[in-house]
């Protein structure tokens, strides 16, 4: 057994583009000699998928994030938005160490940048993106395993 990623960008019509993991990191590098002109200046959809592998075989889905790509002009990813993204994930981490004394207001402001940044940073697919994903990952007659 292993694991296994798969990554999907979801286009406007809600039909998927399987995107190899090799190409993902290398757009989330920056790496100057990859991009995707058809998805410039766009907010894209994407899933990434974590797979249970047996013999290089997908048998289970570990977990689906259902996240944004954004993409710059020039159909690279933005880094400006990436950072923007980054330091309100950071902001999600509660509090290290918290006194309670009686009668004080409870720091929460990591909550309120969860609901902010799931707001803002995920997207809940719909039933017919959930059963393309998983025709996608384990064909049209195939189920994975419960």
């Amino acid at each position: 057994m292993g694991l296994g990623l798969r990554i999907f960008l979801i286009n406007d019509d809600d039909s998927l583009r399987r995107l190899s993991l090799a190409k993902f990191e290398r757009l989330r590098r920056r790496d100057p000699g990859e991009r995707l002109p058809q998805y410039a200046g766009k907010r894209v959809r994407y899933a990434l998928v974590v797979l249970e592998t047996a013999n290089r075989k997908p048998v289970e889905i570990n977990l689906v994030q259902y996240s944004y790509l954004p993409f710059d002009s020039q159909g690279r990813i933005d880094a400006a938005e990436r950072e923007k993204q980054a330091g309100l994930a950071a902001e999600m981490a509660p509090p290290a160490h918290i006194e309670q004394h009686p009668g004080q207001v409870i720091d929460a402001r990591h909550r309120f940048a969860k609901r902010r940044y799931d707001d803002h940073y995920r997207w809940t697919p719909s039933p017919e993106i959930e059963s393309a994903i998983l025709e996608a990952i384990f064909g049209k007659h195939q189920s994975p395993r419960s």
